[in-house]
């Protein structure tokens, strides 16, 4: 049972309410921080998809076979069939594949984020579209029974004309 010392100094039992930090005597395993291990995996996958890095795998490769075959057989390293070259060349592969999936997986959440914000800045489009549809409606219909210029002005002269003939009719009298 974790016991824990007071400040007064005397052993006390742990909380039981708390979950335990580290177990003693269990080895430890280093922690990464995983943003930064997948930014590393995203720059190692955008270069092993380059031109670039095939012209140097090709070198590398190149030098590998010429220095195991035309060098004297004292400095060869990997006499033929190259047994440490394919392994190496299988160790890169069992880096490489997993390291692209990450890439490609980051690269997808990126995208999936995107299409998410896209999708509700087109709602939003949408909403404020409809509103704006139904403010000039509205503004169509309110107009529709707004007094004109044109309106008041043929009313004005209506009111005139009856005006002057009441006008002319009260002096006939």
């Amino acid at each position: 049972m974790q016991r824990t010392e007071s400040a007064a100094g005397s052993s006390a039992r742990a909380r039981l309410d708390q979950p335990r930090t580290g177990r003693p005597g269990l080895i430890t395993l280093p922690t990464y921080d995983p943003e930064a291990f997948g930014k590393l995996s995203e720059r190692i996958a955008r270069f092993l998809g380059t031109g670039r890095f095939i012209v140097w795998m090709t070198v590398v490769v190149l030098i590998w076979v010429i220095w195991n075959t035309l060098l004297p057989d004292t400095v060869h390293f990997d006499d033929y069939p190259f047994i440490f070259l394919t392994l190496m060349l299988s160790l890169q592969a069992s880096y490489a594949a997993p390291l692209i999936l990450l890439a490609q997986n980051r690269q997808d959440d990126r995208d999936r984020v995107n299409m998410e914000q896209d999708r509700a800045r087109s709602d939003r489009n949408i909403a404020d579209t409809e509103y704006l549809t139904r403010e000039v409606a509205a503004l169509r219909q309110g107009l529709g029974e707004v007094a004109t210029r044109d309106f008041v002005r043929s009313e004005l002269q209506s009111l005139l004309k009856e005006l002057d003939e009441r006008r002319d009719a009260s002096e006939v009298l």
